[in-house]
């Protein structure tokens, strides 16, 4: 099993009136809600949840990219991978992802990930999501009926770039470039590991297959409800004859929380759940599916938003999200529990821990942490043993990496005729 310590980095400050007042929190969020003064304090406790990960043995840190909203405050997660290469020693750096369709020219993520991979000795793991409707179309102005196009020849432009060794010209339909050439290359040959982060489209199914990618599974709507759409991915791996059900094929994002018991889980962690879900999930329903941004296939197979008006998160409350399975949450052996269930019903052998939750303060967060790293991880590790040798969705450093150096003392700077 691989574990990432992943966080969404959502805006803690939204009033207890949000939903009454905000049309959405994504989009047309008001910009009066943001403080850029504390926004230098969340950012660098974000950061330092990440980094404490890593020190307990999580595989990866994960991060991804939004736009213009509360939910996650991470318009180029490129930049948190980056700050990651320095201070974290063994985790992967997972980027879930860059929204390749956006990028003019789509080189800039070649680039960009080959450095964070040469950054990070060969720690990187890429990620390449169409992108919400919200972000996409809304935000960047992306027309829906064509993301999906430009999409395809930034993948295969960016492939490109990695894989040749010569400079080529690229005469695409959106880019067209006389010579591609980049520099530096990623250390991890011929290029790091792909994961697709996915809502049920079934093209998405078919290129995860085509091009031997894990398709990942983001969702808030609980792994119970999960469970019919992977059952759709490995009906799809099977109908297209793939050799082999792996469960690194797939991946499954899920909201945790552990504590000494059940009943303390409630205690600690209710306030700060039903904050991510009434207020961070409160996306007005007319910017969550544009027209043309689902492909006839996926509407044909009834994969909807689940920020579509059919899904509402503003009235559950902790037992709805608890016995849902949108949150797994209590003891240590509760969590472990729920864990294989998820596990084993949909077949995944990564999971994005989402440890950190609305407004939840670090402490809190650290210790769910650190119980979950070390009661309930090392019970799951070996889910799968038929598979433990199976590498290619994962990342390869190399194995003398450089490290971060001492900062010099006042003397030392003072002997180099510095002040």
């Amino acid at each position: 099993m691989k574990f990432t310590w992943f966080n969404l980095m959502p805006w803690p400050h939204l009033p207890d009136d949000f939903r009454e007042k905000n049309r959405s929190v994504w989009v047309d969020i008001d910009q009066k809600l943001f403080d850029p003064v504390k926004s230098n304090a969340v950012y660098n406790t974000y950061l330092d949840l990440l980094e404490y990960a890593d020190g307990l043995g999580f595989d990866g840190v994960g991060c991804n990219e939004h736009h213009q909203n509360g939910y996650g405050l991470m318009p180029s997660p490129n930049l948190i991978a980056a700050a990651l290469t320095r201070r974290t020693k063994d985790a992967a750096i997972v980027v879930l992802g860059n929204s390749i369709a956006l990028y003019n020219p789509p080189v800039r993520v070649a680039e960009e990930f080959a450095m964070l991979d040469c950054m990070s000795g060969g720690r990187l793991v890429a990620g390449f999501p169409v992108g919400t409707s919200m972000d996409t179309n809304f935000c960047y102005g992306q027309i829906p009926s064509l993301t999906r196009e430009k999409y395809a020849e930034a993948h295969d432009l960016i492939m490109r770039a990695w894989h040749e060794r010569e400079p080529f010209a690229f005469n695409g339909r959106y880019n067209k470039l006389r010579h591609v050439n980049i520099w530096p290359r990623p250390i991890q040959a011929p290029n790091p590991p792909i994961h697709i982060p996915g809502g049920g489209s079934v093209e998405t199914y078919d290129f995860c297959i085509d091009n031997t990618y894990s398709y990942s599974y983001l969702s808030f709507t609980g792994y119970i409800r999960a469970k019919a759409l992977l059952d759709g991915y490995w009906r799809r791996v099977e109908e297209r004859g793939a050799p082999d059900k792996s469960p690194y094929r797939a991946g499954f994002a899920q909201t945790i929380c552990v504590a000494d018991t059940d009943e303390e889980a409630q205690r600690l962690y209710e306030e700060h759940v039903l904050y991510f879900y009434n207020r961070c999930l409160h996306v007005y329903p007319g910017f969550a599916d544009a027209p043309g941004y689902r492909t006839i296939k996926t509407i044909q197979s009834g994969a909807l938003s689940q920020y579509a008006p059919n899904f509402s998160f503003a009235t559950l409350t902790w037992k709805d999200l608890v016995e849902g399975g949108h949150v797994i949450a209590g003891s240590p052996e509760t969590v472990r529990q729920r864990m294989e269930d998820l596990i084993t019903g949909l077949h995944v052998g990564n999971i994005f821990c989402l440890m950190h939750v609305g407004n939840m303060p670090a402490e809190k967060c650290m210790y769910s942490t650190k119980l979950f790293a070390e009661k309930v991880m090392p019970k799951l590790r070996n889910m799968f043993p038929e598979y433990k040798d199976d590498s290619r969705f994962w990342c390869h450093p190399i194995g003398n990496r450089a490290k971060p150096g001492s900062l010099p003392d006042a003397r030392e700077l003072a002997a180099a005729g510095g002040r």
